[in-house]
């Protein structure tokens, strides 16, 4: 079988390494792919605006399944394109994808289906958004209502900072704005929940929890993740129950109702109060880095439900899981999740020598001549796989200082809510 995999970031070179593990696979493509997949896989520099473009490639390489890794080309609406060229891909149409590409969107699906979430309110200019944020009790939550990259969320302890945040959306920060949203702020410990679906059925795909915060002890400025550790140490059967029943089956009953429905990976970022889960927003894909954690852990042939997926025979297929538990910590570029500095070469990323079950995820890597080079703010992405979750962030921490690059920078104290 030949697959396609739609991304550059170490989300996509986790999806290689899991279907590499496949003896159905004869060969994996990556449009444009890095540095990383490009050791298992062949790249392929190609506009992703571009879907005509990318259709003729597709049908040219005979690949049999595209899985679309990030979400603009989903929110873009690349599935209903392949789909309508008779290309079986994996991942949500253009309608279900407003529930990421749209906060707005998935706020008032909330309120029309009664799924807990924050309080908020919906503001088309600046001048009201002010007014309301004089009136607020602090912290509050402003969020930009498209895609941000995982940047467009300010936390708010004071009105500076929140009128701040509402100048930077509406100025175009994160592109065009005609909306803010302002919720309020939740006090409780994030999880990341996982289903994957055919459109017909779904199944629960595990838990992880993200670090956001670009310094330790959730310091700092929000970034698209700096680590992650699964399954979440809040995972049990009576909140996952209240989960389901509360949050992803009215959120698919919602879709169906808007004559659609929710094929690949949903991802359902919650906040846990007094063991009550209330939606803070929905990806419409793996996340990242959870993925980078999550995949190490699956037991089954990624291959095998993938394709189920695509021709709707999820319901049949059993997901198995490795007993460990697994740690993700993202290498990234100093002064990210601001400024920058790309083309720094990672010179001795080829002598880390890996044990077994520690796995390196390149994310913002490419390679010329031979070399590798930073190419974004995350960087490397090194997971492992073990029963004590300190050991293995120790190794890892060791197996980052080897590497010797003084561009980057990470976080020593990923897990830290889980580990003594």
């Amino acid at each position: 079988m030949k697959v396609g995999i739609i991304g550059s970031g170490g989300r996509e070179h986790a999806f290689c390494v899991s279907l590499k593990n496949s003896n159905k696979i004869d060969k994996i493509y990556c449009f444009p792919g890095n540095a990383g997949t490009s050791l298992i896989a062949e790249n392929i520099e190609t506009d992703l605006n571009n879907f005509e473009k990318l259709k003729e490639i597709i049908q040219k390489l005979k690949i049999d399944i595209i899985i679309v890794g990030p979400e603009k080309p989903l929110v873009d609406g690349i599935v209903d394109f392949l789909e309508k060229n008779q290309i079986k891909v994996f991942g949500p149409n253009k309608i279900s994808s407003q529930l990421e590409g749209s906060k707005i969107f998935t706020k008032n699906l909330c309120k029309k289906y009664n799924i807990p979430t924050a309080n908020f309110g919906v503001f088309k200019n600046q001048d009201k958004s002010l007014s309301f944020l004089k009136k607020c009790k602090y912290p509050v939550v402003v969020k930009a209502d498209g895609l941000a990259a995982g940047k467009g969320v300010y936390i708010c302890e004071r009105f500076d900072q929140s009128s701040n945040a509402v100048k930077e959306i509406f100025n175009g920060k994160f592109g065009e704005a005609k909306e803010v949203l302002i919720e309020e702020f939740l006090k409780g410990e994030e999880m990341s929940f996982f289903i994957i679906s055919d459109g017909e059925s779904y199944k629960k795909f595990g838990t992880a929890q993200d670090h956001k915060r670009a310094l330790e002890g959730d310091k700092g400025q929000n970034t698209g993740g700096m680590g992650a550790y699964s399954p979440s140490r809040l995972e049990n059967l009576k909140l996952e129950e209240k989960i389901l029943k509360r949050i992803i089956d009215p959120t698919l009953k919602g879709l169906k109702d808007l004559n659609t429905d929710f094929k690949g990976f949903l991802y359902a970022g919650l906040m846990i109060l007094n063991g009550d889960p209330f939606l803070i927003e929905y990806n419409v894909r793996m996340g990242d880095p959870e993925c980078q954690t999550i995949l190490p852990r699956l037991k089954t042939d990624f291959v095998e439900i993938l394709k189920a997926c695509v021709d709707k025979n999820l319901k049949s297929t059993r997901i198995d899981w490795f007993e460990e538990k697994s740690l993700c910590v993202v290498l990234v570029s100093k002064g990210y999740p601001e400024k920058f500095q790309n083309n720094v070469e990672i010179k001795e990323i080829s002598a880390l020598k890996l044990r077994e079950n520690e796995y390196i995820f390149h994310a913002g890597t490419k390679i010329m001549e031979n070399r590798i080079y930073s190419n974004g703010g995350r960087v490397l992405n090194f997971v492992t796989k073990s029963h004590n979750l300190k050991e293995g962030r120790n190794d890892l921490i060791k197996l980052i200082d080897n590497l010797h690059w003084e561009n980057g920078y990470f976080r020593k104290d990923i897990g830290f809510k889980i580990i003594n």
